[in-house]
C-alpha cells in the first residue's frame, strides 16, 4: 500500500511491517499506540523504525491512518489501569504514598 508519511510516499505492507519491527522492544506507551503481533508499541516509535525518519518529522496521526489501512489494531491512550473503588482523593492519597519518617 502507497502511504505519505511527512510528504514522502512509502510502499508498506503488512508482512514488511510486521518483519520490520520483529525484535525491536516496545517502549513505555504513553498515547496512541499500535498492535503489532503480541506487543503495543507506541505510534510513533513505528513510524521511525518504519520510515528511518526522525520522530519530529510526522505526526502520530499519518503513522496510525497508514496502519489501520494495512489492518492493525491502533489504539488511542494506553488502557487504564483498574481501579479498586477509591475516591479520586483517596486515589491521589495513595498515589503520593506515606509521608518519610523525620
Amino acid at each position: 500500500m502507497r502511504c505519505v508519511i511527512a510528504r514522502f510516499p512509502f510502499d508498506l505492507t503488512k508482512s514488511g511491517v510486521l518483519a520490520s519491527m520483529k525484535g525491536v522492544t516496545p517502549e513505555l506507551v504513553t498515547g496512541e499506540s499500535v498492535i503489532i503481533g503480541r506487543r503495543q508499541y507506541p505510534v510513533k516509535q513505528v513510524g521511525a523504525v518504519i520510515t528511518g525518519q526522525d520522530r519530529r518529522d510526522f505526526t502520530a496521526g499519518e503513522v496510525t491512518r497508514a496502519m489501520t489501512r494495512l489492518g492493525f489494531t491502533c489504539r488511542s491512550l494506553p488502557e487504564a489501569s483498574a481501579t479498586s473503588g477509591l475516591t479520586p482523593l483517596e486515589e491521589a492519597s495513595a498515589q503520593l504514598g506515606t509521608p518519610a519518617p523525620r
